[in-house]
């Protein structure tokens, strides 16, 4: 089985500069697992490399849709794989990579086959939420799904609102859908860039003043001008509901940089656990030098 390598850690830890080192190497395309990156409007917010590297390096799932088109790990997971197969028979070397953990989970170990969820059963799963709040609703999932529950935290309402709404149509836990799950037609080796926790927040808090530097808000303006719904799910991402709840005027200008910078840590520590809990990645110092970072990637992915 074709074994694909993967590039993948912590948001800001520094995957973009090694993607360019590698590209100077081989005739890789970079097959993007980013769940924001793919949105054409989104620029600023979402690190998206800049055009002069998107020029230079292939890469799929960056800028290919709109808004109002909506993006799923189930979409991206069968995509990606005819993407890796048209990349392969090209005699070109696919090389996934990105931070968003539920796309890489779909890819690398596929989705389950789960039957369509009533709209009355999801509406009701959706009133619950607003009433409820995610911590009785999570309390719940773990009654009736503990393995699923397990795997999540109460602030992910969509994977959250995803489970109990299986459960209530099927009956049938989600996590025994996974079990029952067809394994990928690729192998994967998974590197994770890592840096010590201080590094990373300083890189990520300095990252979130680059881009309010370079704009942040004028994108989000415009965003808004153009009609854009700020609750669409792209938009109530990090990076986003921040300026958003800021130019409602509900926090003032610097709480909204405060919050970026505060759950953008937040969302690079659950990145670190779900990342842990992969038992072949193999974990890759990204404070080392450039050439000393590339040659050992190099390495562990046999290139």
């Amino acid at each position: 089985m074709e074994r694909i390598p993967v590039i993948t850690g912590p948001t800001a830890v520094g995957k973009t500069e090694l993607i360019v080192n590698l590209h100077k190497k081989f005739e890789i395309e970079v097959v993007s697992a980013d769940s924001r990156q793919v949105y054409r409007e989104l620029n600023i917010g979402v690190a998206k490399p800049d055009p002069e590297i998107l020029a230079r390096v292939p890469h799929h799932f960056v800028n290919e849709r709109s808004l109002g088109a909506p993006f799923s790990a189930g979409r991206f997971m069968e995509e990606a794989r005819a993407r890796i197969g048209d990349i392969l028979r090209r005699g070109r070397t696919p090389l996934v990579a990105g931070g968003s953990t539920l796309y890489l989970r779909a890819l690398e170990q596929g989705l389950a086959d789960i039957p369509d969820i009533p709209a009355a059963i999801r509406a009701n799963i959706r009133r619950r939420l607003e009433q409820d709040g995610p911590e009785a609703l999570y309390a719940a999932l773990q009654k009736v799904d503990p393995r699923a529950a397990a795997t999540m935290d109460a602030t992910k309402t969509q994977r959250l609102a995803r489970a109990l709404e299986v459960y209530e149509a099927t009956g049938v836990p989600l996590s025994r859908f996974h079990e029952a799950q067809t394994p990928p037609p690729y192998a994967f080796r998974t590197i994770v860039l890592r840096r010590p926790r201080r590094e990373l927040y300083a890189r990520i808090e300095r990252r979130a003043d680059a881009m309010l530097e370079a704009g942040l808000l004028e994108e989000v303006r415009a965003l808004l001008a153009a009609g854009h719904d700020p609750d669409a799910p792209p938009l109530r991402t990090i990076g986003y509901r921040e300026p958003i709840a800021f130019l409602k005027g509900e926090i003032d200008e610097a709480e909204m940089a405060r919050l970026i910078k505060q759950n953008t840590r937040r969302y690079a520590k659950r990145q670190e656990t779900w990342f842990r809990g992969q038992s072949e990645a193999l974990y890759v110092d990204a404070t080392q030098d450039a050439p000393a970072l590339l040659a050992e990637v190099r390495a562990r992915l046999g290139l």
